[in-house]
């Protein structure tokens, strides 16, 4: 995919990649999840521009105390009738016959309880050898194109060795190229020191680097939640770090939240608030900025915002902010863009994911 044989591609004239069916693959790759809850707001694969993603992570599958990897909503994922089909899993799979270089990676863990047993199975080879054989199974089970590992997270140096063990194991019954092995890891260091990212990235295509939730109603001051640059914790210094620990930048791919975070009571970063607003502190990106509100982008660290009555300082991405992310992906020659989540994104010029994607390979 990244050989010097590959051609960025243009689109060609009159063609949309949301639709097109049959395009050269692109240099970049520009991923999204997709989580399986969203099912239950009518947000099924076919309402999705699906064309401007090279891969959905589907998430999430969970696993057992035992090992067993397991779909976290069985309705959902393999009954409900979406699509024509049954199950959102399936909806997905059978678009790839329209979007034929898509991939469909099924994505394990997650927050909470997705993660809760990771440790204990990765320490154990028969539970990890449970776990690598029900992984597998799914994969062929479905017809989909590989697993991602969003383990959050190893919390000392020897988990950090477990989870490699665990990706040599993945990677044994998911050979590259036919399948794709991925995972997501936080953008801090106080997390990423517990593994020896070198040695991780031989078993993986990608590292999906979280670089946001930098800021949140755990911390007792506003912030930027994904900036780009100009802290000890942005998308620059997590970048920067895992390069330096022998990962190979066309490996490395930049997280970009397709949500806004609320801080009431203040109109910036570096102040105290009063609380959150929206759901649980979070806005949908596509709900942004909020009514009555001014947005903002600052360049020079590569953050965008919106301030008012409705929600006071929101911290979130904006087409500019990801433009500027998919310039640095060029620059510094990373692997490309992915996005938490798809189903929050806005249409048109104000898409983030099209934003990421038009800028990757124009440039």
């Amino acid at each position: 995919m990244f050989s010097a044989a590959s051609s960025l591609f243009r689109r060609r004239a009159g063609r949309d990649p949301a639709t097109e069916s049959h395009y050269e693959v692109p240099l970049y790759t520009n991923a999204a999840y997709y989580p399986n809850w969203r099912i239950y707001r009518k947000e099924p694969p076919s309402s999705l521009r699906l064309g401007f993603i090279s891969h959905v992570f589907y998430a999430f599958a969970w696993v057992k105390e035992d090992g067993t990897v397991y779909l976290s909503d069985e309705w959902a994922d393999t009954q409900m009738p979406v699509d024509g089909t049954e199950g959102c899993l399936r909806a997905f799979v059978q678009l790839k016959q329209q979007y034929s270089k898509m991939r469909v990676i099924l994505s394990v863990g997650g927050g909470g309880k997705g993660s809760e047993n990771f440790a204990a199975v990765a320490h154990s080879r028969p539970k990890t050898d449970t776990f690598v054989r029900t992984a597998r199974g799914l994969v062929d089970q479905f017809g989909i194109d590989g697993i991602d590992i969003d383990w959050e997270h190893p919390s000392d140096s020897k988990q950090g060795k477990d989870y490699i063990r665990l990706l040599a194991r993945l990677r044994e019954v998911l050979p590259a190229p036919r399948y794709v092995l991925t995972t997501a890891l936080p953008a801090g260091q106080w997390a990423l020191k517990n593994i020896d990212l070198s040695a991780a990235a031989k078993y993986l295509d990608m590292i999906n680097l979280m670089t946001y939730d930098f800021a949140g109603p755990w911390a007792p001051e506003t912030g930027h939640q994904a900036q780009l640059y100009g802290s000890a914790v942005s998308g620059d210094s997590s970048v920067s770090y895992v390069v330096s620990q022998g990962v190979a930048r066309r490996k490395v791919i930049l997280g970009v939240p397709v949500y806004g975070r609320s801080f009431l009571g203040s109109n910036g970063p570096g102040q105290r608030y009063t609380g959150n607003g929206g759901e649980e502190g979070v806005f949908d990106y596509r709900d942004l900025p909020r009514p009555g509100t001014q947005e903002y982008h600052d360049q020079r660290i590569g953050a965008g915002s919106c301030v008012g009555a409705d929600g006071g300082f929101v911290t979130y991405d904006t087409p500019d902010t990801v433009k500027q992310k998919a310039e640095f992906v060029c620059d510094e020659k990373l692997g490309g863009l992915f996005y938490w989540h798809v189903c929050s994104d806005a249409r048109g010029p104000r898409s983030l994911i099209e934003t990421g994607y038009n800028t990757l390979h124009e440039m």
